[in-house]
């Protein structure tokens, strides 16, 4: 059904496998063909599934390849946004909702789309949005990692392994607010909202299938301390190496293994 894209090299860190492609159209093409398949597997067993999305451009090239391959039935899949800025309009660019919104959503039509408000009150929002998330297990996350090492908002000391919230407020590492920039999703720094959303490791953890991609650059010294430094809060990517089916996506520019 699809061509296999020959990879640079693949290997095991702890339990988290890693596929080094060459470059970011080939990881796009690596993990949507992995991505398809396993929706489609359980969508064979399972009459609706849950898949929550990050929004960054290293999630571009894969979004890119769902949104063009027809072989998921969107009709049974309930789609969700891991994380948004606080007092950001969705309608706004650089808001999360808006992205996924605009390259995804839009043109394959889930079942339900249930996107983090930015707009609401944060606290009556967290609440609204844990119950959305506790109706239900949520089968698959796409996620990426950040240049300091955060996957959603959870970020270095602030990420807690056994946090007890399901979605929470935090404020945004100045790194992490200028990969915003980095990436071209804001002119400056003081455009960067200095607060989020995000839901939290303990949820990315519960999925049964989670699907990371990181390239660039950019990434390549957070990826290098997910991979090989200790498994610590102050790297919040490294908890990855202990999910029991995660697939790490890199290119030749952001492999620091």
């Amino acid at each position: 059904m699809y061509t296999n894209v020959e990879l640079v090299k693949s290997f095991r860190v702890g339990q988290l496998q890693v596929k080094v492609c060459y470059n970011r159209v080939d990881l796009g093409i690596a993990s949507g063909q992995d991505i398809i398949r396993k929706i489609k597997e359980l969508l064979s067993k399972q009459e609706e599934i849950r898949v929550v999305f990050a929004s960054a451009p290293s999630q571009k090239d894969t979004i890119h390849f769902l949104r063009t391959t027809a072989d998921i039935d969107w009709s049974r899949v309930v789609v969700f946004n891991m994380d948004e800025y606080i007092g950001l309009a969705r309608d706004t660019p650089g808001s999360f909702g808006q992205y996924l919104n605009h390259n995804l959503f839009e043109k394959v039509k889930p079942k339900k789309v249930q996107l983090i408000d930015g707009m609401n009150d944060p606290a009556k929002e967290c609440d609204r949005f844990t119950g959305l998330l506790r109706k239900s297990p949520i089968d698959v996350i796409l996620l990426g990692i950040g240049e300091n090492g955060h996957i959603a908002f959870n970020e270095p000391d602030i990420a807690d392994f056994n946090d007890r919230e399901i979605v929470k407020i935090v404020d945004l590492d100045e790194k992490s607010r200028m990969q915003q920039v980095h990436d071209k999703c804001f002119k400056s720094i003081h455009d960067v909202p200095h607060q989020a959303l995000t839901i939290t490791i303990p949820v990315i953890f519960s999925a049964k299938y989670l699907f990371c991609m990181a390239p660039g650059k950019n990434k390549k010294d957070a990826v290098r301390k997910v991979l090989t430094g200790p498994i610590t809060s102050r790297v919040p990517g490294s908890v990855l190496r202990n999910h029991p089916d995660c697939i790490l996506y890199l290119d030749n520019l952001s492999n620091g293994y």
